[in-house]
């Protein structure tokens, strides 16, 4: 979000730019307003919205904007919830021309696509291919290749697919001095480019990166999904100098992207999805360490005040049969064929009780019912996961009460790192700790649903 105070009129601004070549130019009242808010709560209004039709006008557009002193935002579904896709100058939007698939090779599995491409318009183009882009945030169906690569999006696929830096090959960009270069992963001695702008570009970055090696590696990607500000750790020697992963995630506040190679990753042939119950949230995310050995596509939390909402607005039918509990964790397990999926789904159920620490902590409080199988429900969760084949319930019961905690994240016992706040780590602060397995509930059930890939 860019609200630096501009002296130039939008007339002005337009009249400029349509000398530079541009063609679609709005200033009218309507339009500005339009592209006030994207999905945040912020709302500012810019000078001028343009439409660029080329890449060409992406370079044009930059240069008028420096010669002005105006601010610049790229945008693509204005999906950002941050104030991310607004400026108080010009807003670029990409997806209404710059948004194909310009080629995929399925042998080296990329695809070249412009900035305005739309997420799941690339994974159309790679399926037939058995392919897919990895990174899929909720938006998936509008948000653009450009955005995704700005704010280094991730998706409730992440554990599989990591983040769209993860998946980024090279990017066309334009610095904001003008300098146009083709950012890729240069290696610890790479060759120089033989362009002297940026060369000399490149070296700079390095001599930074150089000059801070030790914050860099004790402060800066610590965490998988830490994907806030600029990831400076892609710059270090041993991950090979990958200025296009560095650039993911800067929010076009250091480069303007103008095309993109990125990574496409087999598509699954069939998914399970796995709903475990558990008596409130933090006992769902101590569960999560004993969960990851099985490899999940996906893990996603959710409480049950927010289903609640949905059943008071939309009547109790709106909700499908859930587990008992306080909150869930909903694992997507993968498979060539459906009984696979369905089989990882359950391994990962069963390992709820199956360590001989849980065992030995529930051995008096857990009567364990055998997993049977039983005709599936004819209730479609959604039109995008219909036609569920499968469903298995396993009941536990235990007299162990429902809790609260705080809602202070804890940490895991040999679990990976995660994130501390900031205010947190300034002042010493220590996150609560608590052995992770979570209890059972009362009634604990866990829920898989074979469903079709999307």
């Amino acid at each position: 979000m860019v609200t630096t105070t501009i002296d130039v009129q939008p007339d002005e601004l337009a009249a400029a730019l349509r000398k530079a070549g541009l063609s679609e130019i709005e200033t009218g009242t309507r339009r500005r307003a339009e592209y006030t808010s994207d999905a945040s709560n912020y709302r500012v209004a810019p000078l001028v919205v343009a439409f660029p039709r080329t890449t060409d006008d992406l370079i044009a557009a930059l240069g008028v904007c420096g010669e002005l002193g105006v601010p610049l935002v790229g945008r693509g579904a204005g999906t950002s919830i941050a104030g991310n896709a607004l400026s108080a100058g010009l807003v670029l939007d990409t997806s209404r021309h710059l948004n194909r698939v310009l080629s995929v090779d399925p042998e080296r599995r990329t695809a070249v696509v412009e900035p305005g491409a739309v997420l799941d318009s690339v994974t159309s183009a790679a399926a037939p291919f058995g392919l897919r882009f990895g990174p899929d945030p909720s938006t998936h169906s509008r948000a653009t290749i450009g955005g995704a690569i700005g704010n280094n999006a991730c998706g409730s696929r992440a554990l599989r697919y990591g983040r769209s830096a993860d998946n980024v090959v090279a990017l066309d960009v334009l610095a904001g001095t003008g300098v146009r270069f083709t950012a890729a992963r240069y290696g610890k001695d790479g060759q120089a480019p033989s362009a002297a702008s940026e060369a000399g570009l490149l070296a700079d970055l390095r001599a930074l990166a150089g000059g801070n090696l030790a914050t860099i590696r004790t402060e800066f990607g610590r965490f998988t999904r830490q994907v806030s500000g600029y990831s400076m750790e892609h710059l270090l020697p041993e991950n090979d100098f990958d200025v296009a992963k560095f650039l993911s995630g800067t929010e076009g506040s250091l480069a303007l992207t103008l095309g993109a190679t990125v990574r496409l990753v087999d598509a699954p042939r069939a998914t399970a999805l796995a709903v475990l119950g558990y008596p409130d949230m933090p006992a769902a995310a101590e569960a999560v360490p004993g969960l990851l050995p099985h490899l999940p596509v996906a893990l996603e939390g959710l409480d049950s005040r927010l289903v609640d909402v949905v059943r008071v607005r939309r009547r109790p039918a709106a909700v499908p049969d859930l587990p008992r509990g306080g909150g869930w964790l909903f694992a997507e397990t993968s498979g060539d064929t459906v009984e696979e999926a369905v089989d990882a789904a359950r391994k990962l159920a069963a390992s709820l009780t199956s360590t001989k620490e849980s065992r030995a902590r529930t051995a008096t409080a857990v009567s364990t019912m055998p997993i049977s199988d039983i005709e599936a429900p004819t209730t479609r969760l959604s039109p995008a996961r219909s036609a569920m084949i499968f469903a298995v319930r396993m009941t536990m019961s235990a007299a162990v009460p429902l809790r609260n905690f705080s809602a202070m994240a804890p940490t895991a016992p040999n679990s990976p790192a995660i994130s501390r706040p900031v205010s947190a780590l300034k002042s010493g602060a220590r996150l609560a700790t608590r052995p992770w397995a979570a209890p059972p509930l009362k009634m604990f059930k866990v829920v898989m649903r074979s469903i079709p890939s999307p």
